[in-house]
């Protein structure tokens, strides 16, 4: 309970930051960002402190450590990926544009007799 109860506090202090936002309209635009910077912030504080937040903190903590055990491809291979991935979508653009030109004769030439 005390956790939804911490996480409905955070939602709030957000929702402060937002509403801040808009109460200083007549402010200097620095002041009303720094208004919802601060409510993000108190709200991202507020939330670290509860479960879920304790839980989402090692699951991003998690996720950097499988990030660097990734092996990336070398500049040479992604080059060359991306030079087969541009001429399948040229291969596969010519394809659909005979498809299309293939159908038109047949349906407006053949069938239908128009010229």
């Amino acid at each position: 309970m005390a956790d939804k109860l911490k996480f409905a506090l955070a939602l709030a202090l957000v929702a402060a930051g937002v509403v801040g936002f808009y109460l200083l309209s007549e402010q200097a635009l620095v002041l009303r960002v720094l208004s919802v910077l601060a409510g993000v912030a108190a709200g991202v504080a507020v939330a670290w402190f509860s479960e879920p937040g304790r839980r989402f903190v090692n699951f991003a903590r998690e996720a950097v450590v499988e990030t660097k055990k990734v092996v990336w491809p070398s500049r040479k291979e992604t080059f060359q990926t991306t030079g087969l991935v541009f001429a399948f979508v040229v291969v596969m653009a010519i394809f659909l544009w005979l498809t299309d030109k293939s159908l038109e004769w047949v349906l407006y030439d053949l069938v239908l007799g128009w010229k």
